[in-house]
């Protein structure tokens, strides 16, 4: 077998990958595209509970400690990944199939609708398990407060910004996940943008939407208003970060050489 078949993806290649992809993921049907967009809310949910109890007991503003978190929460982008699921922030890179007029916007915003509200739900639906568990009683419900807390006080613009570099990470590790030709290459390629964007201390809507509701059950004094406040600076941040600053930066790189 030739050498190239064991190489990753070039950037061409995985740019005409991802448009391939944009126009699978719009096409779904209605029922499977909400499964997956509610495995998606509770993978990233899984990655945010590792995290929290990663961090239980530590000095969280210490860099090595943020690094270790950054390490284990990419569990939930692993989970989304290599297992299959709809994940919003990750759907940001459809951007470059609507562009290139492969997909309508009204199929754009249908798949970023029903898989935002999927994700949300999966993810509260998880918080809530969580909470029922009695987990969220100790140490790690007290991370997941103190978080909650900590994200409900960002201002508009902090949020927005750390919203847009965040998903910048997320999709540059969804799109070398396209570049692998092996889940052991898909999981190294997810792990080191995720982990930075953890420890760097951005911001990821679906992971907001765990911390939050379990954050409240152990004791977050984070208001409704600053939640929903978060929520939608940080999605509309993670919107142009992954929209973009990848998939049409790419799209305006790779544009005219793939095939």
């Amino acid at each position: 077998m030739p050498a190239e078949d064991h190489d990753a993806y070039k950037p061409a290649e995985i740019a005409a990958l991802i448009e391939t992809a944009g126009v699978a993921k719009a096409a779904l049907p209605l029922h499977r595209m909400a499964t997956l967009a509610l495995l998606a809310g509770a993978f990233i949910g899984f990655g945010a509970a590792f995290w929290c109890m990663a961090m239980a007991g530590t000095d969280m503003s210490y860099g090595p400690n943020r690094v270790l978190g950054g390490t284990v929460f990419a569990l939930g982008l692993i989970l989304c990944v290599v297992g299959g699921a709809e994940l919003f922030t990750g759907n940001a890179l459809m951007v470059m199939a609507a562009v290139d007029r492969k997909i309508g916007p009204g199929a754009l915003l249908r798949n970023w609708a029903v898989v935002y509200l999927g994700n949300l739900v999966g993810a509260v639906g998880l918080a809530l398990a969580f909470g029922l568990s009695g987990l969220l009683d100790g140490p790690m419900g007290e991370v997941a407060a103190k978080v909650a807390t900590s994200k409900a006080a960002l201002d508009p613009v902090e949020a927005f910004v750390r919203g847009a570099l965040c998903n910048a990470l997320v999709c540059l590790a969804v799109w070398l996940s396209f570049a692998a030709r092996s889940s052991t290459d898909k999981i190294l390629g997810v792990l080191w943008p995720v982990a930075g964007f953890v420890a760097l201390g951005l911001e990821h809507s679906v992971a907001n939407m765990f911390l939050f509701p379990a954050g409240l059950w152990a004791g977050s004094e984070a208001t409704p208003v600053a939640i929903l406040g978060n929520l939608f600076w940080v999605t509309l941040g993670n919107i142009a970060g992954g929209a973009g600053g990848v998939a049409l930066a790419y799209r305006y790189a790779y544009g005219g050489m793939r095939g």
